[in-house]
């Protein structure tokens, strides 16, 4: 699919521009060599696109079967991240496993691993999904083992974009609006009680509703940003030229790149970057749509879970930067600073392509049966 595979490829030629000009300052300053992360981020882009070359040639009827696993499998990386020495905490979240020096944050991978579950989950019980309310929170209750081990980390964004994505295949897959309403006033009650019984959660919902009230300390990243997008106006003020990456925009290179994009290169490249985003989402339904006409109903689900997965992500990203929505530490996919992320969305990127691929083979087929038949 050359729309999908292009503008794929256009994100992380704009992500490793933009973390080459984002890092500089943060990186000399760390370690003294300015282009030590565009190096890291060049290193993980070469590994993310082999990675996705081998991923490629992995056929659909592997995944379908090693679902099961793959969920059981997260559970025990997840709980390997709080073995001391093992587990390595940053900013006061503990998400990474240090394997030398690398650091895996096992988060990305399990986003990956539960649609691959859930499609193979709505194809063996999609009957029991439409007809019964067991159906629905029978998976439910897995994620939920899986949400509460990403709570301790504490890690809520990878909560909620793996919660939103499974209801998202659910939704798809049949279940019923009834059962979606209930889940929803369930959740809003629970979210509503961690906010209210935390101050550090309370304190960052106040920031988002009116950062300029604290300019200086909770509402210092948000009010930073939105300098940075008012500074780049329509055009930018520059590659390179940005003020706020400078020590004043906090992960500049990581959770804020699209604030540094807007103040360097302007409304317009930003708006390009998201259509990019609806290219891939839009692109990942309809290969889902064809691969589920075709009766290939678990990639098609697949297809589905990863547009939806990487729409929600980049639309939080993106909401966040903006001031749309409270901060989370979610990376914009194809383009922040980070192996893990990068890596399992080059990995994502080239399932799409094996579903198209795979589709595309099957009416090859089907043409030249009829042609012989003719």
């Amino acid at each position: 699919d050359n729309w999908l595979l292009v503008a794929a490829l256009v994100l992380l030629c704009i992500g490793l521009v933009m973390v080459a000009s984002s890092s500089t300052s943060v990186a000399e300053q760390r370690t003294g060599e300015p282009f030590y992360y565009l190096w890291r981020q060049l290193l993980y882009v070469g590994v993310g696109l082999l990675s996705a070359v081998a991923i490629f040639r992995v056929p659909m009827s592997f995944w379908e079967k090693a679902g099961p696993s793959l969920i059981v499998s997260s559970s025990v990386l997840l709980t390997l991240v709080f073995i001391p020495g093992l587990g390595r905490e940053v900013n006061g979240s503990l998400r990474w496993i240090a394997l030398g020096p690398v650091n895996l944050q096992i988060s990305e991978f399990v986003k990956l691993f539960v649609i691959v579950y859930m499609a193979g989950y709505l194809v063996r019980h999609h009957n029991v999904v439409l007809t019964q309310t067991s159906g629905f929170f029978r998976p439910l209750l897995l994620l939920m083992v899986l949400a509460f081990l990403l709570l301790l980390q504490p890690d809520y964004g990878a909560v909620a974009v793996m919660l939103v994505t499974a209801m998202g295949m659910m939704w798809l897959g049949g279940a019923k609006l009834l059962q979606f309403l209930v889940l929803l006033l369930s959740v809003t009650g629970a979210l509503a009680v961690l906010a209210i019984s935390s101050p550090y959660r309370m304190e960052r919902l106040t920031a988002f509703l009116n950062p300029w009230a604290d300019p200086y300390d909770s509402g210092f990243q948000l009010t930073q940003a939105l300098i940075a997008f008012g500074r780049g106006e329509w055009f930018g003020v520059g590659l390179g030229a940005s003020v706020q990456k400078l020590f004043y925009l906090p992960e500049a290179h990581t959770d804020f790149l699209f604030a540094v994009m807007a103040e360097e290169l302007g409304l317009f490249v930003a708006l390009f970057v998201i259509c990019l985003f609806v290219i891939i989402v839009i692109r990942a339904l309809q290969i889902g749509r064809s691969a589920e006409q075709r009766e290939r109903p678990f990639a098609g689900y697949v297809a589905y879970g990863i547009g939806i997965w990487i729409g929600l992500q980049a639309f939080i990203n993106i909401g966040v930067n903006m001031g749309v929505l409270p901060t989370k530490g979610l990376t914009l996919p194809l383009m922040s600073y980070g192996g893990s992320s990068l890596v399992v969305m080059c990995m994502a990127i080239a399932i799409l392509l094996r579903v198209d691929y795979e589709t595309r083979k099957d009416d090859r087929t089907v043409q030249r049966k009829g042609a012989r038949s003719w």
